[in-house]
């Protein structure tokens, strides 16, 4: 599996190494090959080994004779009409020039990083930053207690040099296509060509390549130029008509990026801030080739799909490349839900039914639709719940191991300016007419007996086990008895392909009592404390497995024989011996009806689903409110609260209940940061509902418009649409167009209260908070110490609005902060199945359990093994393929090899970045372990980079006033100089004790860091009292016979010594003697190296045991 060197020479160029895997194709080589700086732009190149040319789908294992240092000959293959096309585009991106604005402009977060890590040049972005740093002075917005939060700062915004000119145009010629008989001589296109010398010129694409034609404008002369040459690469060509070409090519600085940062990723990470319009000439002169606009026949997505599934998975290698397809495969689907959402909104494509309230649509071998709003369900509530819980059924059939033969449609919802659109794959079928001659299972499938049919109900019998599901018996309407596996709603169907599909999942998992009704009972009112059960805006909330696992886990604590039979029969096991809980998913379902004889089994699944449903109250979010208690890496925005919550099983419905949990214990204070995050995405997620029936309103014309004023009445205290009509009176005067009235529209009449008022009915009726949000955006400022701008950061992630890179003041009531200009564009929201990646998971898996065991040679060794298997199956661009890296650089650093740590965490910070976003909380981490890394390293200065860009990112996201940014403080302390060195320590001191309290291991060691400073500085007495409480806190932690407890005596005894000596020979012979005093009192690089890790969680003090 390791990698070897090999020579690659001819095709016209120099001799090079390259590395390859013997697990490759010869297709795999060629790839890797074309990527290479020295090969880029060619393409069409075949490999040759001792004399034969390879065939692209051999093995590279197969090949005789082939080793380290064996030499591979290219040779140029002969072009098709396709082939040319793909050598155009290749062309086309490097006379691109892409820079980092461009994945800006396209709404994906950029990395900010260069690519060989020796500067994070863009870190801070501003050059004024930079320079302020070389110099020893910070700006005023990275110094503890700033209130301003500069968003220019954040990502690349100044003018960057030119790219370089290669040619001033080019483009299909007039004389494209080809008439007919040039066709039958081997024509393909015709090219024009404008150099910088401003020669326009005519080049014809052929089978061998391209050649300068004789044609002009007005002639159309297809021979070949006297004295042109016939060159396989277009560049070629290119540079043999211009000198100027050849010059800027030979000058190009185009350092070859590292694959994480080259290839696309897997989906669309939104960057809700892009490059202002004015910023940059809009005029693209290499689009119009027709490259990117081949006409192609709309893929069948379901087979691509099922064929990858099918794929055979008896051996390691079977089952990474089944993997990869079927990663690849759901990618190309969600890219093309994207375009075709925007397509379908847009209004490019009729409906192919003539509803129109439930219109659907046909679009690139997609079937869309949004779905009708069903009132039994909730309404307009209800049908968005229904897609989203389509989806989720979808991922936990999907994610079953091992069942083959039992197969889902490829599914995705989209939201998109508003609308929410599900959008399906075609099976054969499966649709219309057809459907119910193929229905083989569900409440409407009529008694029949078929082979086909008990293969099918084998298959949903095996995957009720994972899914923990109970077989169950409902009555029809007529009476008749209809035995299950699913939901009521489900259905089962033999499509034309000859495979079995599950449909309509959308009932998966269980109900959750909490918000059932009916589920109280005269003797049992089992969360009336809580006011639950209630009911809620539509009638769908089912439990999250995640919280069917924990609670079955919970029943399950160690048990003995007898208890374990006990319970069996208290939960009604599907086993005597076994414990093996299982929820019947129908119960607590309206309109469903069980048989007499189902009653006893009935009311023992109505206790469990109410016990599952208190567990929420009484246990998960307890536990996590325990979790925040103690750790540094709790959530830092909506979405790292969201997964958190979901990780415990617990519902967005329930951010009411966890705020009032908050606000009910005694540690409300230091949970003040969850509370702000509760009560932000309470707000944000209300918002985002009022915004998607707003935007129903607006003409397309006027969206730029409608969305600016939209945000200005949400973020700005008493906003009303006057100050807008003043402010486009002000400019149409300056303008000299007069003071002409405002064209009034609906949208334009909204008011900031009137928002207000929408948006606080919204969060009573969804999350039962009544009065939280106050009377305004204020409100939430001076009462949870909500930031406005994070508001705005989130409310954009979740709606998909871009927003120009600049400055925004929201605090300005006479003036419009955000106006129709600032509105860069609105991107699709895709939510979409995850594909696993179970043989790399379960690597990483039993790696993170060697790093507990403290097993860290062990644990390398399988680290290094994920990461290989991630790079196999998804070019390492997923989330877990970034937290495999980040603990692999972990493991390396606690071994001793900073280098290695220090170039895999930089590849962590980059997938980060590109995966999750620039500023996603798991980025900042990254980059906060990459300023350990490089500190260890040497690297002083990046060091100091990596800390400030993520307490800049930490600012931005939550605030100041965040555990994680005293985690931070505390590390700037350790590598600023000795003047910013006191502020940091002392701020990261009071949000340390503000957090944790006195006995908390990282205040005790910030009251150490802060006694190291003070003796430098010469404060022996204020050192002696820190001292004091860090020796006290690490005896009450650690016990009285721990190193550190013992490191920290010694240092409190020679504080003591040394004051006392610096005092007498200040008395008797002056200062000469004390820079030598002080001297031997400052910690050496390593002792900060360690404080260091301690405080970012790469190592940790355990307590001695007292004997």
């Amino acid at each position: 599996d390791s990698s070897f060197p090999v020579k690659i020479q001819g095709a016209g160029l120099d001799s090079f190494e390259m590395q390859i895997y013997g697990f490759w194709h010869v297709k795999d080589a060629l790839m890797n090959l074309l990527s290479r700086d020295e090969v880029f732009p060619r393409s069409n190149l075949s490999l040759s080994f001792a004399g034969m040319t390879l065939d692209p789908l051999a093995e590279l294992q197969g090949l005789k004779g082939l080793k380290s240092g064996a030499t591979f000959a290219g040779g140029r293959k002969p072009y098709t009409i396709r082939a040319a096309r793909i050598h155009l585009a290749r062309v086309l991106d490097l006379l691109r020039a892409s820079g980092p604005q461009d994945a800006l402009r396209e709404g994906r977060s950029p990395n900010s990083n260069v690519h060989n890590g020796k500067s994070l040049k863009r870190s801070l972005s501003n050059t004024k930053t930079e320079a302020n740093n070389h110099n020893g002075t910070l700006p005023e917005y990275l110094q503890p207690g700033s209130s301003e939060r500069p968003l220019m700062a954040l990502l690349p915004h100044t003018f960057q040099p030119e790219p370089t000119s290669f040619l001033k145009d080019i483009s299909l010629s007039c004389w494209n296509p080809p008439p007919g008989h040039r066709k039958l001589q081997g024509d393909f296109l015709y090219i024009t060509v404008v150099t910088t010398e401003g020669r326009q010129c005519d080049i014809t694409s052929c089978p061998k390549g391209f050649f300068l034609n004789r044609s002009t404008e007005d002639v159309f002369d297809p021979r070949p130029a006297q004295s042109s040459p016939v060159c396989h690469s277009l560049t070629d060509l290119l540079c043999h008509i211009s000198p100027a070409f050849k010059q800027a090519l030979a000058l190009k600085n185009r350092p070859p990026p590292s694959p994480v940062e080259a290839l696309p990723t897997l989906y669309h990470t939104l960057s809700w801030l892009g490059p202002s319009c004015a910023s940059r000439t809009h005029k693209n002169a290499f689009t119009r080739l027709g490259v990117d606009e081949e006409p192609a026949q709309a893929p069948d997505w379901n087979e691509e799909l099922q064929a990858a599934r099918d794929l055979p998975v008896s051996s390691l290698e079977e089952r990474l490349q089944r993997d990869r397809a079927r990663l690849q495969v759901n990618s190309a689907f969600v890219r093309a839900v994207r375009q075709g959402a925007e397509t379908v909104v847009d209004g490019f494509v009729e409906p192919v039914n003539g509803n129109p309230e439930d219109p659907a649509f046909l679009w690139g071998g997609l079937f869309m639709s949004q779905g009708a709003a069903v009132a039994v369900f909730g309404g307009e509530r209800g049908r968005r719940i229904v897609q989203r819980l389509e989806l989720q059924g979808v991922q936990a059939y999907s994610n079953i191991d091992g069942l083959q033969g039992l197969h889902t449609l490829p599914t995705a919802i989209v939201d998109y300016r508003g609308v929410r659109l599900s959008a399906q794959g075609l099976a054969p079928g499966l649709e219309g007419s057809d459907q119910d001659q193929g229905l083989l299972y569900g409440a409407q499938a009529g008694p029949q007996e078929s082979p086909h049919r008990r293969r099918l109900l084998e298959l949903l019998a095996q995957a009720c086990k994972p899914l923990s599901l109970q077989r169950n018996v409902v009555v029809k309407p007529d009476g008749h008895q209809v035995p299950l596996f699913t939901s009521i709603d489900a259905q089962g169907l033999l499509g034309a392909d000859g495979r079995f599909y599950v449909l309509d999942v959308f009932r998966t998992f269980p109900a959750d009592a909490n918000f059932c009704p009916e589920a109280e009972t005269e003797n049992q009112n089992y969360c009336s404390q809580y006011g639950l059960p209630a009911s809620f805006v539509h009638k769908l909330c089912r439990l999250k497995p995640q919280l069917l696992q924990a609670f079955v886990q919970h029943k399950s604590a160690p048990l003995g024989n007898k208890q374990v039979r006990a319970a069996c029969k208290e939960v009604g096991s599907v086993s005597d011996i076994i414990f093996e809980m299982r929820f019947n998913p129908n119960v607590f379902s309206p309109g469903v009806s069980f048989p007499a004889s189902e009653r006893k089994s009935l009311k023992l699944q109505q206790r469990l689903l109410k016990e599952a449903a208190a567990f929420i109250i009484t246990h998960q979010i307890p536990a996590f409110l325990d979790f925040c208690l103690q750790s540094h890496e709790t959530p830092m925005d909506g979405v790292s609260l969201k997964q958190a919550l979901h990780q415990r099983g617990v519902n967005l419905r329930y951010l009411g209940h966890l705020a009032k949990a908050v606000s009910q214990s005694e540690h409300e204070r230091r949970l003040r940061h969850i509370k702000r995050l509760a009560v932000g995405e309470i707000f944000n997620r209300s918002a985002r509902r009022v915004f998607n029936n707003f935007l129903q309103g607006v003409e397309v014309s006027s969206l730029s418009a409608a969305i600016s004023h939209f945000l200005c009445c949400l973020l700005v205290n008493h906003f009303t649409p006057a100050s807008v009509g003043e402010d486009t009176k002000k400019k149409s005067r300056r303008r000299g167009r007069g003071t002409g009235s405002l064209e009034s529209t609906p949208w334009s009449t909204l008011t900031g209260a009137e928002l207000w008022n929408l948006v606080c009915q919204e969060s009573v009726e969804t999350y039962n908070i009544t009065d939280a949000l106050g009377s305004g955006p204020n409100y939430l400022v001076e009462q949870y110490g909500l930031q406005k701008i994070s508001l705005l950061r989130e409310f954009c992630l979740k709606t998909g609005v871009q927003l120009r890179l600049r400055d925004y003041f929201l605090d300005h009531q006479n003036k419009c902060p955000i106006g129709p200009d600032d509105i860069l564009n609105i991107f699709p929201i895709v939510k979409h199945v995850n594909m696993p990646t179970p043989d790399a998971s379960k690597a990483f898996q039993a790696a993170q359990t060697s790093v507990q065991k403290g097993l860290l040679d062990q644990a390398h060794e399988q680290l290094k093994e994920a990461v290989y298997l991630y790079g196999r199956v998804c070019d390492d661009l997923e989330p877990e393929a970034c937290y495999c890296h980040s603990l692999l650089a972990k493991v390396a650093f606690l071994q001793g090899k900073a280098a290695e740590a220090r170039g895999v965490q930089l590849k962590a910070v980059v997938i980060s970045e590109r995966v999750l976003g620039f500023d996603h909380p798991n980025t900042i981490q990254q980059y906060a372990l990459l300023g350990v890394y490089a500190f260890a390293g040497g690297e002083g200065v990046l060091a100091q980079k990596c800390f400030l860009r993520a307490r800049l990112l930490t600012l931005t996201v939550h605030g100041e006033d965040h555990p994680y940014v005293a985690t931070l403080d505390s590390c700037l302390g350790l590598v600023l100089a000795e003047d910013h060195t006191g502020q940091y320590l002392r701020n990261a001191l009071r949000l340390h004790t503000s957090f944790f309290g006195p006995l908390n291991m990282h205040t005790a060691l910030n009251q150490h860091l802060l006694s190291q400073w003070m003796c430098i500085r010469g404060d022996y007495r204020g050192a002696m009292t820190h001292e004091k409480e860090a020796l006290a806190a690490f005896t009450c932690l650690l016990g009285e016979d721990h190193s550190q407890t013992q490191c920290s005596k010694e240092f409190l005894s020679t504080i003591t010594k040394q004051a006392v000596k610096v005092e007498r020979s200040l008395r008797q012979a002056g200062a000469d003697c004390t820079e030598q005093a002080v001297e031997c009192l400052s910690p050496t690089t390593e002792t900060v190296l360690e404080q260091m890790a301690v405080m970012t969680g790469i190592r940790f003090y355990i307590p001695v045991k007292h004997k």
